[in-house]
């Protein structure tokens, strides 16, 4: 599940994901399980500025009992509107861009990764991700912008 505090200057930013994958501490390390998206979609796309007073999920699935270490999300594409808020659900499997003035944030490795342990016991497992905008998304000049992702893991139950 994900949450948002918002890059202020924006109406919405859109990031697509094309991947959630966990990591097992008894596998190698090029060994990750994919999380499925919803519905059985092949990326999903959420509106962050959505997500500042609401949760939505980003992959779920069944997992294999065991202590895992790492999330790993593949951000494909991001971009933030200026001028007008995306219309319907936060996260869906693909949201029309809004009009208006637009730039392209650039995510350097494409990937975020998640340092946080937990385990599976079998029963039913939410961890909760938390992306500050804020300090995530600035500006590099001529209407181009970074992302360097701050994310934090909010709870695991």
């Amino acid at each position: 599940m994900m949450k948002d505090s918002p890059f202020t200057d924006a109406k919405a930013l859109l990031v697509t994901f094309s991947d959630v994958s966990v990591h097992r501490a008894d596998q190698a390390d090029s060994a990750w399980t994919k999380v499925p998206f919803p519905g059985g979609a092949t990326s999903r796309t959420c509106d962050l500025k959505k997500l500042q007073t609401a949760q939505d999920i980003l992959g779920t699935g069944e997992l294999a009992t065991g202590h895992y270490t790492q999330v790993r999300l593949t951000v494909s594409n991001a971009a933030l509107y200026f001028d007008t808020a995306s219309v319907g659900a936060a996260c869906a499997p693909a949201i029309a861009a809004p009009a208006g003035r637009s730039a392209v944030v650039d995510v350097p490795s494409g990937e975020v990764k998640l340092n946080r342990e937990f385990d599976i016991t079998g029963a039913t497992t939410t961890m909760l991700v938390d992306f500050d905008g804020d300090r995530s998304v600035r500006e590099t000049g001529n209407n181009r912008y970074l992302m360097t992702p701050v994310i934090g893991v909010v709870s695991v139950q």
